[in-house]
């Protein structure tokens, strides 16, 4: 890798890792639905008007939109209204484990000894945060997991969908994601209009980062340096991720951190890395179909 490559890459994980206090910021003031839905609009808005819509794949884009957009965004926010930063940072990547299973239920991929092991390991160190003083909210923490699932099974729609323009799939998937997180905002959330005019600064600071910083930039970095360098020189920056959550969400926000946060996410983060970096028998998986380490 390159000097230039280096900062990219650190540049993507950065970003990924603050935007959980980002997100965090904004679903406090704002709706979880409403705020993604401002999210995917700021999207939708920047790429779509400049990209030619890709006619023969919209039916799978749609189906993208319910599984990653509201499947995945909507309820991880959801979650995130009653968790704090770090730990749906380092919950959050179960994604990687929960898309081991999926490749093997869907393509035959077969875990082995050391998948099965790494996913012990990073379900281990969830369990710990679910365990620890500061006790999160279980509910919250079970929807977390629930979109960790809908990411992996994100990733069987993005196979079928093909090679595409990473930015225009990006685009297209959060103009049909808008309508529907509207639809479920005006059916689930009640004081829109009140948290629209009381939302301060860095409310909707929050929702440009996430947006234009995690979602634009940070998403098109990443998938040229995919493009361009072997998947093992360019994934190994990923697990610094949930690091630069946990990291941000104590010293942006004052979250506690305590063994058990700190514990639970070293197991979460081997975990996750024995799976992802365990030997397959295939040289292209389902896990690679998409950024091997989920953000939010």
């Amino acid at each position: 890798m390159t000097p230039r490559d280096t900062l990219a890459a650190t540049i993507v994980v950065v970003a990924w890792g603050v935007n959980f206090v980002a997100v965090k910021v904004g679903v406090t003031q704002l709706p979880p639905l409403l705020f993604s839905a401002l999210r995917f609009a700021i999207v939708a808005l920047a790429v779509v008007p400049f990209v030619k819509p890709p006619r023969d794949r919209l039916g799978l884009i749609l189906l993208l939109a319910l599984v990653l957009g509201v499947g995945h965004f909507g309820v991880l926010f959801i979650g995130m209204r009653g968790l704090d930063a770090a730990t749906a940072a380092i919950s959050l990547q179960l994604c990687v484990p929960f898309a081991a299973v999926v490749a093997a239920v869907v393509y035959g991929e077969r875990l082995g000894g050391l998948g099965i092991a790494g996913m012990v390991v990073a379900f281990l160190g969830v369990a710990l945060l679910a365990g620890e003083p500061h006790r999160p909210d279980l509910a919250s923490l079970g929807l977390v997991l629930f979109s960790a699932i809908a990411w992996a099974w994100s990733l069987v729609v993005i196979k079928r969908i093909g090679p595409i323009d990473p930015l225009l799939l990006n685009g297209w998937m959060a103009l049909f994601a808008v309508p529907a997180f509207l639809l479920l905002s005006l059916a689930f959330e009640t004081g829109q209009l009140d948290a629209l005019r009381h939302a301060d600064r860095l409310a909707w600071e929050a929702v440009a980062f996430s947006a234009v910083i995690t979602s634009l930039i940070a998403h098109t970095l990443w998938y040229r340096l995919v493009a361009r360098l072997p998947l093992n020189q360019v994934v190994p920056f990923t697990l610094l991720s949930p690091v630069i959550g946990v990291a941000s969400g104590v010293v942006l926000l004052g979250e506690p951190l305590g063994w058990h946060k700190l514990l639970g996410g070293v197991l979460t983060v081997l975990g996750v890395a024995i799976v992802q970096f365990r030997p397959r028998n295939r040289p292209t998986e389902v896990e690679d179909a998409a950024p091997p380490v989920a953000e939010s």
